[in-house]
């Protein structure tokens, strides 16, 4: 077995880890070697002092140096086995539960000196410890400051102990993969000396270089990778598209307002990727209203105009409507748009299938339908994915491939992350970033209220629908909880009833496909003015109409997704307003957070706060997603060895360097299956 493979093998190859102890391992998700290495220390257990009998104090894990006078055994089952010791100063007991009588002579001999630790309890007038984890006749074996680690039902300290001093004792020496500038800054600290020290009780609380080292090792396993999709997919050479920018100025005439600065910066770095002969795998990003969509519209229209087809998928069946209706009314009516949805009749849809086969369509949107497997294009020259953020880089490596050689991709992301997590998340991707609204969109006032003014909100939603707007009404919960004192939506939709009788809808999570779609519609078509919902309503469908969203229990929901719940209003020419609603007694970091949230409409820089108050895995469910797990790093803390990490491998791909001895630290980070699909 060589190094590698030992650190990878399974939890049960180590000396003293049975079938029995490695299930109560696995329970904690420790599967292998490694994963017990980063299982790290959570505290550490000072059992160097040695103390009298009259000094000890309840409560703290001690040590004792004592002799053994007597044994007490019961013959009754269930009650615990006792044995007498004292010292100079005094007496104690020592409580065995599920020990046996012969056991306990064998390690507490009469009459002998042992040195004994264990946390101290007092029953009954008298000091005990009960099933004390270490008991010597040396003295020294058991003087020590250890390393406290996370323990299960069943997995003893230590055992424990005794399995982690065993991995630690035979983890290899592995042939460094840092260049010697980059190590300097770690002190020359290899990889093996970083583990060992992390371990070492002395380092707990200062973890130096040692843990820095860990931490960019880790980093840069998913750069490598990241750069290794990026090279793949720029070998493909594909052939260049040819056409003018006649479409940019056409789409403008048509949607009556100048683009930004950054939309103009976007449409020129997509059509210098597109009119290259390498493959363009790029990532569109902007905050919410910034018009994203009108980027990617552009550039459909220069690729149909370079003679090829385009896929545009969207998340949602009424978001891929919302892009079909948008793309009609701006394009030539020479341009053959069609819409492909789980909705569409199957005649349509075998007719839609036959034409784009055929090359007699040139735009489908639709959802995920668009990119089955009985779906061939025969000229599909551009892939556009919106909302797409849950895609992993393997996901993204995939549909590159389908599109084939001559296929473009531009996935578009609202979803505003600070520059680490770019660099984490989409760092296989080149980057176009809108920042600017147009200037047609106008700010949204937030404001905030304590829940017991609830009839003032009321009265506000009165008005604004005498005025004819519309008004979305987000609870975190779908029904009410007798554990969580958050506002319910069915709860809140019964009393909106009341009040404002058909006028109100309700939608959430637990209704199916066709209830959802009929509710939202009936909203667009503005058959009902308030819609009660859950968070499902965050991402995607334009709303013109809606011009306030009311957020309950609004201190429970993180900011970048307060930010983008609030963008689902203000997207028409009327004053638009966003409605904090909170429960009294918010803690101060609630406060922080709203009022960052009513005093910017800036997405970044919301996102940038949102990261350095809930960590970079809480930040609109990334953490849930799968999409990158650290056991070490974290964005926020480590910014500084993320950047250093970027300028690393920007060196390495400019001066062209081998990656291969990269290859233990990708299989050991889990990263070797995207590996293998590059190969």
């Amino acid at each position: 077995m060589n190094n590698i493979e030992y650190l990878l093998s399974d939890i049960n190859t180590i000396n003293g880890v049975g079938p029995k102890t490695a299930k109560l391992f696995k329970k904690k998700n420790i599967n292998t070697v490694f994963d017990i290495l980063w299982a790290l220390p959570r505290d550490i257990v000072d059992r160097s002092d040695l103390v009298n009998i009259n000094e000890l104090q309840i409560g703290k894990i001690q040590t004792i140096k004592v002799i053994i006078k007597k044994y007490y055994f019961p013959r009754i089952r269930n009650l615990p086995n006792k044995v007498i010791c004292e010292d100079q100063t005094g007496k104690m007991e020592c409580i065995f539960f599920n020990s046996y009588e012969g056991y306990i002579r064998k390690i507490l001999p009469i009459n002998s000196t042992v040195t004994i630790s264990g946390k101290i309890g007092y029953y009954n007038k008298k000091y005990q410890i009960t099933n004390p984890t270490h008991i010597s006749s040396n003295t020294n074996s058991v003087k020590k400051i250890y390393s406290s680690y996370s323990l299960t039902e069943g997995l003893t300290e230590k055992k424990y102990q005794a399995i982690i001093n065993e991995v630690l004792k035979n983890i290899p020496d592995l042939e460094e993969w840092l260049s010697d500038k980059i190590l300097n800054k770690f002190n020359n600290i290899s990889w093996k000396e970083s583990i060992l020290n992390l371990h070492d009780p002395k380092n707990f609380k200062k973890k130096g270089h040692f843990l820095n080292r860990l931490i960019f090792d880790e980093i840069m396993s998913t750069f490598i990778i990241n750069s290794k999709v990026r090279k793949t997919i720029k070998k493909e050479k594909k052939n260049s598209k040819i056409f003018n920018s006649i479409s940019n100025n056409y789409i403008k005439d048509k949607i009556g307002f100048y683009l930004t600065n950054d939309q103009q910066n976007a449409i020129n770095e997509i059509n210098n990727d597109l009119k290259s002969n390498q493959k363009m795998f790029r990532l569109l990003q902007g905050d919410v209203g910034s018009g994203k969509t009108i980027v990617a519209l552009i550039a459909a229209l220069n690729v149909i105009s370079a003679g090829f087809q385009v896929g545009f998928m969207a998340p949602t069946e009424i978001l891929a409507k919302q892009h079909f209706d948008l793309a009609k009314k701006i394009f030539n009516k020479n341009i053959n748009i069609k819409l492909l949805t789980s909705k569409t009749e199957n005649l349509e849809k075998k007719r839609i299938i036959s034409e784009l086969s055929l090359n007699n369509i040139n735009l489908v949107i639709g959802t995920h339908s668009i990119y089955q497997e009985k779906i061939k294009y025969n000229q599909l020259g551009l892939i556009i994915i919106d909302e797409q953020h849950k895609f992993g880089v393997k996901q993204r490596k995939k549909l590159s491939d389908k599109g084939g050689v001559n296929c473009d991709v531009l996935v578009m992301s609202a979803t505003p992350i600070p520059r680490t997590m770019i660099m984490t998340i989409y760092g296989d991707m080149d980057t176009s970033i809108i920042k600017n609204k147009p200037k047609n969109r106008k700010e949204i006032k937030t404001l905030s209220k304590i829940d017991t003014k609830l009839n003032e909100v009321i009265s506000f939603v009165k008005n604004n629908i005498n005025k004819d707007n519309q008004i979305f009404w987000v609870c975190p919960l779908i029904e009410e909880s007798k554990k969580v004192d958050h506002q319910s939506s069915v709860k809140r939709y019964t009393f909106l009833k009341k009040i404002f009788k058909n006028k109100v809808g309700l939608l959430h999570g637990s209704l199916n496909k066709d209830e959802k779609n009929k509710i939202i519609s009936d909203f667009l078509k503005r058959k009902i003015n308030i819609l009660v919902s859950t968070t499902v309503i965050e991402v995607g469908v334009d709303f013109p109409n809606a011009n306030m969203i009311i957020i309950e229990n609004a201190n429970k929901f993180g900011l970048s997704q307060l930010h983008q719940l609030r963008g689902r209003v203000g997207r028409g020419n009327k004053e638009s307003f966003c409605i904090l609603l909170f429960k009294k007694n918010l803690s101060e970091n609630a406060k922080k957070r709203i009022n960052i949230l009513k005093n910017s409409n800036d997405g970044f820089q919301i996102s940038e706060q949102d990261m350095k108050l809930r960590g970079y895995g809480d930040l609109l469910g990334f953490k849930q997603s799968g999409l990158q797990s650290f056991r070490l790093a974290d964005p926020v803390l480590n910014e500084d060895l993320f950047l250093l990490a970027e300028k690393e491998i920007r060196r390495i791909e400019s001066n062209n360097l081998n990656l291969d001895k990269f290859f233990p630290l990708i299989k050991l980070y889990d990263r070797a299956d995207i590996i293998n699909d590059l190969v």
